[in-house]
């Protein structure tokens, strides 16, 4: 079994292989070193983009619950009202269960 480090590279395209093979060489590099290093930018330039968003999103969610109780937080009265609706209904299943 052969131990070559060289990526093989097969393409369709022979145009898309000049093009790459230039710019490439433009660059001062080998083929392989050039696919490496543009899949690489692209990764990180995705990782980036997604840990911005992911900041972005934080950033929101922390005003959103450092805001003031809006009109959509229960009161008082409500949260009771809830409570002793939930009482009734455990109430009422425990009565069908017996």
């Amino acid at each position: 079994m052969s131990n070559s480090k060289a990526m093989s590279l097969r393409f369709r395209d022979p145009e898309q292989q000049a093009a790459i093979a230039a710019a490439a060489q433009q660059a001062g590099v080998s083929m392989q070193e050039y696919i490496l290093s543009a899949a690489y930018a692209r990764a990180t330039a995705v990782e980036d983009r997604f840990l911005a968003a992911f900041k972005d999103s934080m950033d929101r969610s922390g005003q959103a619950f450092a805001a003031e109780p809006s009109s959509s937080d229960p009161t008082p009265d409500q949260r009771a009202a809830e409570r002793q609706a939930h009482r009734e209904l455990q109430a009422g299943k425990q009565g069908h269960a017996a």
